[in-house]
């Protein structure tokens, strides 16, 4: 069977997540690899989420966001992209490459941009191949420090 990346995307509720549903009702045709989870804002998406992603199996992760300036949040979009940074120099560390996290702007009114950036990220995904993470990384972090043995916690 040949592969097909998953990609995880983290589209602003005010305009990124509009222009995905734009793109939608004028059948403006994209690759279906995308698996949107709508965020008020592109700043509050935390790096645990990209890396939670990573972890249970994405082969990339796109956050979009308000174009700068148009924040419905005023400053969101500014976190956003200082996460991102930092977030880009993490997955490095991890071994992970870059080019399986994008940070985009898209507006409510450019379906057309948000089906290219689907499609654009999909065919890099498809040259980079799946995401092998090391086994110490696959761990899909909990709620809590705590391990359950045959239905009791136990405090390590």
């Amino acid at each position: 069977m040949e592969f097909q990346p998953t990609i995880v995307g983290f589209l602003c509720n005010w305009c990124s997540y509009t222009g995905a549903d734009l793109a939608g009702t004028a059948r403006i045709k994209h690759q279906p690899n995308l698996r949107v989870i709508r965020v008020m804002c592109s700043g509050r998406v935390d790096p645990t989420f990209v890396l939670k992603a990573f972890a249970s199996g994405a082969d990339g992760v796109m956050i979009c966001g308000c174009h700068p300036g148009d924040c419905h949040y005023l400053e969101g979009n500014d976190k956003a992209f200082r996460r991102h940074q930092l977030l880009k120099q993490l997955l490095l560390a991890y071994g992970i490459e870059k080019e399986r996290l994008r940070l985009e702007w898209v507006s409510a009114s450019e379906g057309e941009r948000f089906a290219r950036l689907v499609d654009t990220m999909t065919a890099e995904l498809l040259e980079l191949g799946p995401l092998e993470l090391p086994p110490s990384l696959t761990k899909v972090p909990g709620p809590c420090p705590e391990t359950v043995i045959q239905g009791e916690v136990a405090n390590d």
